[in-house]
C-alpha cells in the first residue's frame, strides 16, 4: 500500500536538541526520570527516555539516569515497576523492566563509545539479565513478573517477552564487547526466539487487540524477513490510520504517538523505508511548542488525549528519527541487517 508524505513534515522541522531537552526538564537531580511532571516513574519509560537523552547529546544527563538504575536496583536485579517521589506504587517486579537497561546501555556506548561507562554498568546489566531469565518458563516464553512475596505470575505477555528478546541480544553484544562468555543467556535467547516466532499459543495473556504485540515480535527481531513483511502487512489495516498514525488498541479510536513511533522503528528494521518516512510525516504536527509530542489523539475529532507531556513518548519518536536519517551511530540498533 503506496502512502503519501504528510505536508506537514516540512512545517515543522524535528529538532533533537529541543526534544532532549524537553526530556532533561523532567529529570531530578538523582539521575531519576517520571513520565512527567509530577508523575510517576518506571524502570523500561526512564530507559527509553535516557535513550531520548542521548540521541539529543545530552550525554551526562542519561549517563545520570543508567546511574540511577544501578544505584535502585534490588538484590534480584530487579526493579519496583512503579514508583512516584520515590515511594513504591506497584510492588511487581517485571522481567522486562528488569532486562531492558541493557538496550540503553548499548544504545549509549553506540554512540559515546564510552567503555568505560559500560564497564561500570556491567554488574547491573548482568543482573537485569539474570532476573529475567530466571523467568524463562520451560517453552521459552518468560513469565511476566514476581509480585512482593516474590510468587511469580505465571502469565505471559508476548510483547514483553520480545523486548525481553532484544535486552538479551543487546546484553550480549555488550557481554562480547568486555570479553565475557554467557551461554545461558545465548540459549535463553534462542528458546525465547523459537516461542515468539512459532509458538504464540505460549503466550497467554492475549493482547491481539494492542497493536504492540503486532509490532514488537519483528521490532525485536524475533521474526524477520518475509515473515516479518507478511506479519505486518497482515494487520496493516487494523491498526493504521492514514494522517492519524497507529491505533493503541484495535477497536478504539484513538492514535497514540509512541506506538506509531514504534511501528516507524519497525518498518525501518526490514527496510521498508518509504512507509516508514510516510507514516513518520504523520507525527510532525502532534507536538507541543515545547518539543513533546502528544501522548495520544483520538479520531476524527483531534482531541489530544491525555494532555499528559511525557519523556518516554518524545524519546520514542526520537528513536523513529533517527533510523530514519541516521543522524546517531546508534540508528541501526534495531535494524534486523545490524545483527547478522
Amino acid at each position: 500500500m503506496e502512502l503519501k508524505l504528510s505536508l506537514s513534515e516540512e512545517l515543522n522541522p524535528f529538532v533533537a536538541e529541543k526534544m532532549a531537552a524537553f526530556i532533561a526538564s523532567l529529570q531530578k537531580e538523582n539521575g531519576e526520570i517520571p513520565w512527567s511532571i509530577g508523575g510517576k516513574t518506571d524502570p523500561w519509560d526512564h530507559v527509553e527516555s535516557a535513550m531520548g537523552l542521548s540521541i539529543g547529546g545530552f550525554y551526562a544527563e542519561a549517563k545520570n539516569a543508567y546511574e540511577w538504575l544501578a544505584n535502585t536496583q534490588l538484590s534480584d536485579g530487579s526493579w519496583w515497576s512503579e514508583t512516584l517521589d520515590g515511594k513504591i506504587i506497584n510492588f511487581t517486579k517485571e522481567s522486562n523492566f528488569s532486562s531492558y537497561i541493557a538496550v540503553g546501555a548499548f544504545h549509549h556506548y553506540l554512540i559515546t563509545r564510552d567503555i568505560a561507562f559500560l564497564k561500570s554498568m556491567w554488574p547491573t546489566i548482568s543482573q537485569g539479565i539474570h532476573y529475567a531469565i530466571t523467568l524463562q518458563a520451560p517453552d521459552g516464553e518468560i513469565y511476566w513478573a514476581k509480585n512482593k512475596q516474590d510468587v511469580i505470575d505465571k502469565m505471559a505477555l508476548l510483547t514483553a517477552s520480545s523486548s525481553v528478546y532484544m535486552s538479551i541480544k543487546c546484553a550480549l553484544a555488550i557481554a562480547e564487547l568486555l570479553g565475557k562468555k554467557r551461554p545461558r543467556w545465548s540459549k535463553a535467547m534462542d528458546m525465547l526466539g523459537a516461542a515468539i516466532k512459532n509458538r504464540p499459543d505460549l503466550f497467554n495473556m492475549i493482547k491481539s487487540r494492542y497493536s504492540m504485540d503486532w509490532y514488537y515480535p519483528v521490532l525485536c527481531g524475533a521474526i524477520a524477513g518475509a515473515n516479518a513483511k507478511k506479519r505486518i502487512a497482515h494487520s496493516w489495516e487494523k491498526f493504521v490510520v492514514p494522517e492519524w498514525g497507529v491505533r493503541c488498541v484495535s477497536d478504539r479510536p484513538w492514535a497514540t504517538m509512541a506506538e506509531t513511533a514504534e511501528l516507524i522503528l519497525t518498518l525501518a528494521a526490514i527496510e521498508d523505508i518509504p512507509r516508514a518516512k510516510a507514516v513518520f510525516s504523520w507525527l510532525s504536527d502532534k507536538r507541543f511548542s515545547d518539543g513533546s509530542f502528544w501522548m495520544g489523539v483520538t479520531f476524527p475529532d483531534g482531541v489530544i488525549w491525555p494532555e499528559e507531556k511525557t519523556g518516554w513518548t518524545t524519546a520514542a519518536t526520537m528513536l523513529a528519527w533517527d533510523a530514519l536519517n541516521e543522524v546517531t551511530s546508534a540508528g541501526k540498533l534495531f535494524n534486523h541487517k545490524f545483527w547478522t
